[in-house]
Order: C-alpha cells, then structure tokens, then sequence
C-alpha cells in the first residue's frame, strides 16, 4: 500500500471530485476538502479562489485542482466567462500559494481537457505531443493549463490531466443520453462519423490515484480509454446495453438549439481522436478498457 499522505481537493462535491474523495479516504489517505462557502465539517477549509489564505496548504502533501463551472450549456458571453474565470486566475493563484510554501505540496494534480486539441481535428491520432487545436476550448485549456506553471518553475511535479468524454450514470452525457435511448429516441448526432474520446469513471479516478504517486508521470497525461470510438458505434453500442433501437438520428440543428452554434461545434459535434499514449508508455492498466464492458458496469446491464 501506498503511503498515506494527506491530499487537498477543490471541487471534492463535483462528479470527480466526490468518487476519487472516497477513494482516497477508503484508502487511508487524509483528504481537505478545499470549500468555498464557511467551512461546517473538520475535513473542510475554506479557500477563496482569487485570494487564498496563505495556510491554506499547510500540512497537504499533494493538491487536485478539479474546481470550474461547468462546461456544458449554450456559449453566450456569461457562459463563456465563466468557463475561462473559474479555471484561469484560480489556477494560477493556486500554483503561486504552492510555489511559495515552504514545506508544501509536492504534486499538483491538475484538470485538463481533451479540448485543447480542438473542436474538428479530423482523422488525425492525438497524443501528448500534438499540437494544440482551434477554438473557444482550446484557448481556455491552453490558459488553464499554463496557469500552473510557477507551481511547476518551483520545483512541484505538475500533472494535466487532459479529460476525455467521462461516463457516469451521475452526470455527463451518459446522464443526458440514458433516459433518451430507454424511451427509444437515441441515436447518432450528426453524420455520427466524428470520433469519441470517452473514460468510465472508474478509470479516471485510478488515473488520478496514479497521477499522485507515480513520480515519472509530470506533464500532459491523456486521461482516455486506449479505443475511442465513432459516435455512431457508440450510439449502437449504449443502445445494444440498454436494448433499445438506435435509428432516430439527430440532426446538427438539434444540439445548435440547445448549446448555439459554437456549443454545438465544440461539445455535441466534437470530433478529436485522442490516445492516452502517456499512459500506455508507462504500462497502465484500465480497469475496463471495452466500451461495452464499461457501459454495462457503470448501468448495472451485467
């Protein structure tokens, strides 16, 4: 077993953050969870995104920064800026507390996307050294991620966990999608040729654990299943679990409605064909890497 460390968590009530929290704790390992309302239980301190207090940090081993407003939604002016606000000048505010300490963290597990290649990279494979991509998305991962760097100029290993597409009966596109193909009305989004860079979350919370431990991981890590798939084998796929036909299909106006036309293009029409090559170089093993497997786990379809 692992040393036990102590871990502080922004975002700990957030579909990541909750699932790797318990994980954390059923292993032993302390966990702070970093609030931004008045603190109400002991494992809570308080932390003021844009000021921190300086001790914020004091006694925590490691820091997982999950915290940011959520990015699903239609991309208007507020929506936008709250995408870049909560991730950007918080990070870099982070970093710098971390920087400073003394005696502080040693790691700093940060959120990423698989955004920052870009909206429509067609057929290209996408590893950790590709080149990052066009788009509203891109930017902000792009910012957010350099945002960590006086934690990384300071000596601290700085993890990006670049997130693919995460499947959760408790939130994400599965939660959106699940009740739409019980009743029959699930299919493909557009022409459905579009890759689907897709994790369960049982495997991004092993790929955080690793992350805190694993001293040669630092950097970029594309935290993705090693076989992403079309959406329109996706679409089959869910539908095959569930048993349900998957023949209505969605036409591009459909997300256009929902999200505008730049949501639309960057979240619902996504098409980035991303490998977890960080991962596969240092011999990991996903717990279910299988499509299927991973879809008839988390919807109890065993």
């Amino acid at each position: 077993m692992a040393e036990r460390k102590v871990v502080a968590i922004t975002g700990a009530s957030g579909l990541v953050g909750a699932q790797l929290a318990a994980f954390l704790s059923t292993g032993g390992h302390r966990v702070i969870r970093l609030v931004r309302h008045s603190t109400t239980k002991p494992d809570e301190r308080q932390w003021k995104p844009n000021d921190p207090d300086p001790e914020l940090l004091a006694g925590a081993d490691a820091v997982i920064h999950l915290a940011g407003a959520s990015i699903a939604g239609r991309f208007s002016d507020d929506h936008r800026a709250a995408i870049r606000d909560s991730r950007i000048a918080p990070t870099r505010r982070l970093a710098e507390l971390i920087a400073k300490s003394k005696d502080g963290p040693k790691v700093l597990v940060n959120a990423s996307a698989i955004g920052f290649y870009g909206y429509d990279r067609g057929e290209e494979t996408l590893t950790e050294d590709s080149q990052r991509g066009d788009g509203f998305l891109a930017d902000v991962v792009a910012d957010w991620e350099d945002a960590t760097a006086p934690a990384e100029q300071a000596g601290t290993r700085v993890v990006r966990v670049r997130t693919g597409i995460v499947q959760s009966p408790a939130g994400g596109t599965l939660r959106l999608l699940r009740p739409l193909f019980a009743a029959g009305l699930g299919g493909r989004l557009g022409s459905g040729r579009q890759w689907f860079s897709w994790i369960g979350i049982d495997d991004l919370v092993d790929v955080y654990h690793r992350a805190l431990w694993d001293t040669e991981l630092s950097g970029p890590v594309n935290a993705v299943a090693a076989e992403p798939v079309r959406n329109i084998d996706y679409t089959k796929v869910l539908a095959h679990v569930m048993r349900r036909p998957a023949v209505i299909p969605v036409p591009p106006l459909g997300p256009k409605v929902l999200l505008g036309d730049q949501g639309a293009r960057e979240l619902a029409l996504a098409n980035q064909r991303v490998l977890p090559a960080r991962l596969l170089q240092a011999d990991h093993r996903f717990r279910r890497p299988d499509l299927e497997q991973t879809l008839r786990h988390l919807l109890g379809r065993g």
